[in-house]
Parts: structure tokens; sequence; C-alpha cells
């Protein structure tokens, strides 16, 4: 990525006392500074309104590499810095930006790397699962654990509390009702009026950061498409574009538009099935009904023509493993038609509706504010006006090819989540239409190229929940040293706790699922 105009002028005003050694990359720059200036730094980045995406660590030999991604208008920086592993400790950028707060945490909890300054240096990620003083992400420590019997109940957290009169405290998970992964969520009300909430995830760390240690490209892949079920294009996407950027693959342009369609047909069945569940969390059953029974028909066209209703599995390293027959083509245009005409009747029944207007409308609030402070993505941050969207400010295959349309509401509200999911389902149907038009005959899989140790690539793509992440370094041997994947909700999450104050308890169902952040993508 070439230098632009922003990044000249920053590095021109960053303080005489940091010292950036810029290297540049096939996908990114790379600026290297000193650790005692990773908060200075932060303090400048938001000053010129750098937005904060991506933190994580990896122990490299004795040293420790702590890396940010910062963006702006479509330009990603990855800043670094490089700490011994005896007394690890830098300051902490959470102070300056609040989205690098539980990221942070999670860095202290798997590496030991203490943050100086940080606001909040209570337990995140291990909650009891290890002793102190233990850390599962560094090299020495094995990937099947050290267990030490049953791990004792979490019961001591200090959650915040609330005083006064008439404030009562209402605790909520991790286990629920619904068939849902498990989350905790700490009330503090009066009457029904929601005082203070504050999340408690994790419950289901999966060990991804330390069982992709070791793996080949193609096992790497299909851990990827499981960091989030409901992502496994997204996530399997970004992994890949990450290994071969670091191997110095390019996808065949056939291949490119394959994964274009994957990736929005994803986005499509989810918009559909978040927009029926946020009709039945206001009791309208009718259109939860309505939009499981189009999301169904979707979810089997998709096992028709790529074997798996979640589409799992369908991109590989070096392209795709299925490719598209003209009879399958056929049958994907003709889905779309016949979705587009049962959209337009289902959706007028919705907006004709009063009360899902009054329960929709001014409910959960979130400002443009609050949005970009925590720096949030997808249809959670456009609803509140943050215009941002990779498939246009920072295109890739096939996106490079077509003009991609970016809805934007500056509401903040339930309806504005809700609209913007009917109108990006809208953009998708156009877009999938645009690359079967574009398909070419040729190879949907190019030839691996065994990467040099320390080859390390950065993934970038737009998930249906917003901006993926995923960061890999290769070993020797085409064996990963390091993958890190962050999931959008991962920033998206802690807006949940803003945009649900003042609003009565009994909204806060629909005020999650308007966000409906992943657990798994959040609990790596």
């Amino acid at each position: 990525m070439s230098s632009s105009n922003w990044t000249t002028d920053f590095l021109s005003q960053l303080s005489t006392d940091i010292t950036v050694i810029q290297i540049d990359t096939a996908s990114t720059t790379l600026w290297q500074i000193e650790s005692h200036a990773w908060q200075r730094f932060a303090e400048q980045a938001v000053q010129q309104n750098l937005r904060w995406a991506a933190g994580w660590a990896e122990q490299v030999d004795s040293q420790f590499f702590i890396n940010t991604c910062f963006e702006k208008h479509g330009e990603y920086v990855l800043l670094r810095t490089i700490v011994d592993d005896s007394s690890p400790e830098l300051p902490s950028q959470a102070t300056v930006y609040p989205a690098a707060n539980r990221s942070e945490r999670h860095t202290q909890d798997l590496f030991g790397i203490k943050f100086v300054g940080h606001p909040d240096n209570r337990r995140w990620t291990r909650h009891q699962a290890w002793i102190e003083n233990s850390y599962p992400l560094r090299k020495d420590f094995p990937v099947q654990g050290r267990p030490v019997g049953i791990t004792p109940p979490d019961i001591n957290y200090p959650f915040i509390k609330a005083h006064g009169a008439g404030v009562y405290e209402i605790p909520v998970g991790p286990v629920h009702a619904g068939i849902i992964e498990p989350g905790h969520f700490r009330f503090q009300a009066v009457g029904e009026l929601i005082l203070n909430l504050e999340e408690r995830l994790g419950y289901t760390h999966k060990g991804i950061e330390k069982i992709a240690e070791g793996r080949e490209p193609e096992s790497l892949a299909k851990l990827a498409g499981r960091v989030s079920g409901d992502t496994a294009v997204g996530h399997c996407w970004a992994a890949c574009m990450a290994m071969e950027q670091a191997a110095g693959v390019l996808i065949p342009p056939r291949a490119a538009l394959i994964r274009g369609i994957l990736a929005e047909r994803e986005r499509i069945a989810n918009h559909m099935g978040d927009i029926g569940a946020i009709c039945n969390d206001v009791a309208f059953v009718f259109a939860q009904m309505q939009f499981t029974r189009l999301r169904e028909l979707w979810l089997r066209t998709n096992a028709t023509v790529f074997g798996h209703r979640l589409l799992m599995d369908q991109i590989v390293p070096g392209g795709v493993a299925c490719d598209l027959s003209n009879e399958s083509c056929a049958l994907i245009m003709k889905d779309i038609v016949e979705l587009r005409t049962e959209l337009a009747e289902v959706i007028l029944a919705l907006d004709l509706n009063s009360s899902l207007e009054d329960r929709l409308y001014t409910a959960g609030f979130l400002s443009e504010e609050i949005a970009a402070a925590f720096g949030t993505l997808g249809y959670v941050g456009r609803a509140s006006g943050q215009d941002k969207d990779v498939r246009r400010d920072a295109p890739y295959a096939p996106y490079d090819q077509v003009t991609v349309k970016v809805a934007l509401e500056t509401q903040g509200d339930i309806a504005s989540r809700f609209w913007i999911r009917y109108k990006e389902i809208r953009t998708a149907l156009y877009l999938i239409e645009k690359f079967i038009d574009q398909l070419v005959a040729g190879d949907i899989r190019s030839d691996w190229q065994i990467p040099l140790a320390g080859s390390e690539g950065l993934g970038i793509v737009e998930g249906w929940r917003g901006e993926i992440i995923s960061h890999i370094r290769f070993d020797a041997d085409n064996k990963i040293a390091r993958f890190y994947p962050r999931d959008p909700s991962q920033l998206n999450w802690p807006a949940l706790e803003k945009l649900v104050l003042n609003n009565i308890v009994p909204d806060f169902p629909v005020c999650n699922k308007s966000l409906n952040g992943s657990y798994s993508g959040n609990d790596l």
C-alpha cells in the first residue's frame, strides 16, 4: 500500500522523541517505535482522527511483539513495539482509545504483558481457568494446558456496584433461556430504567490462538472458518488473504469472484435472520416467521450449490474449493429474483406497522461520538454515522471491479440498525449479480508457495458484521507461528453497555439483538 498524504503528514508531526522505523510491505505499512512512546503515539493518533482497529501480541524468541492496527481513509498502519520477555510492560493505549480496553486485557491475561496505567486491569479472558503467573499464549505453555483439577467458579469477579434508594441489581446469564452461547450481563436499575450494564464474556474461550500454532495453511483455514460459525466465509477469507500475502500467492480472478459471491450470500443469510429476530423480540412473530422461511430457502440453495448451508471450507489458501456451473449460476439468479419479490412484500408490512415502530424508533440509541470512540463496525457503526466499509474504502478483488453502495444512517437507534441490514441485503443481491456477470473462465486455485520463516500477512475484509482483521506469521516448514483473528464483535460488544442506558429492562433483548455480537468471535 503506497503512502498517502495523511501518513506522510502524520509522520512529519510526530514528536521528535518518537522514532519510527517505516517498513513497507505489499499489504500495509509497518511502523516500529520504542515502547516508552507507545501511549504518546496513541495521543497523537487520536488528534489526527486515526481509528484504533485491532491489537494483539506475539512471542518471537525471547521478545514480545506488541501490535496495534490503525486506519484512516481506508489505509492501514501496523504499529509495532518490541519488549523483552523478562519483565514485559508498556504504557496503555486504552486511556486514549476506549476501543483498546478489552484487547489489552486479553493480551495481559494470555501473555502476561502489563499495560501501565490501564483503566481496568481485572481479568477478562482468563476467568479462573489458569493459575496466577501462568500465561497460555507463551511458547512454553503446552497446548493441552496444565489442568490442576476442577476449575473454580468465577464468583468473585468485582462487578461495578450502584447504590441508592430503589437501586437494585439484575444478573442475567451466563446460561440463557434461549439456545445461544453463554454471556453474563449485570444490570443496575431503578424500577425498569437501566442505570448501568456490565458484560462478562469469555465463557466459550476455545484456545483458537493456541491451537493454531503448528498448523499448515489448509488446516489453519478450516480453523479460521470456525472462529464464529455464522462468519465462516468472512474469517476464512481474511485468514487466507493474510497467508497469501505472506506467501506471495495471487488468487485467480475467477476464484476472487466466487469468494465475493460466497461473502455476499453469507451477509444476506445473517441479515435476514437478524431482521426476523429483532421483530420476534418485540412480539411481531409474523415477520420473524417470514424471514426465517426466506433465510431457510437461501441456506438450502447454499447446500445445493456449495455443499454446505453455512458455506464452511469453501475458501481455501490460493482460491476456492468449488467451482460454479452455468446451472448453479442460473439457480442463484433465480433465487435473487424470488427473494427481491418476497422482500418487497414483507418489508412493506413491517414499514406500515405502527406497533413495530413504537418499539424500535429511538430505542437503543448509540450516538455518533460514542460509536466513533469505541470503533464500532458494520451495521452497528453505520447506523450511527460511521461511514466505513472495507469493500469500498480499501477494495480487494473482486470488490475493486464494482461500485459498492454503502448504506448509512445517523439516528443511531434500533430502527436504524434494522434498516441498515435491509439496505445491505439489497446491495448484496446487486453485487452477486455483478459477480456472476463477470465470471470468467479459468482456474479456481493457485499453486501454493511455501513462505519463508518469519513471513507475515494482514488480511482485512468486510464480513457481514463489519471489518475483520487477521494477522498470520509463518514459522519454518510451512507451519503457522501466530494467528490472531479480530472479529467485529470485539469492538461492538462494549457499545451495548452504552446503548442500553436509559432504556427499560424489557427492551434489553431487542437492544442486544440489534447489535447481535458474536460470543464465539469474541471468546477466542
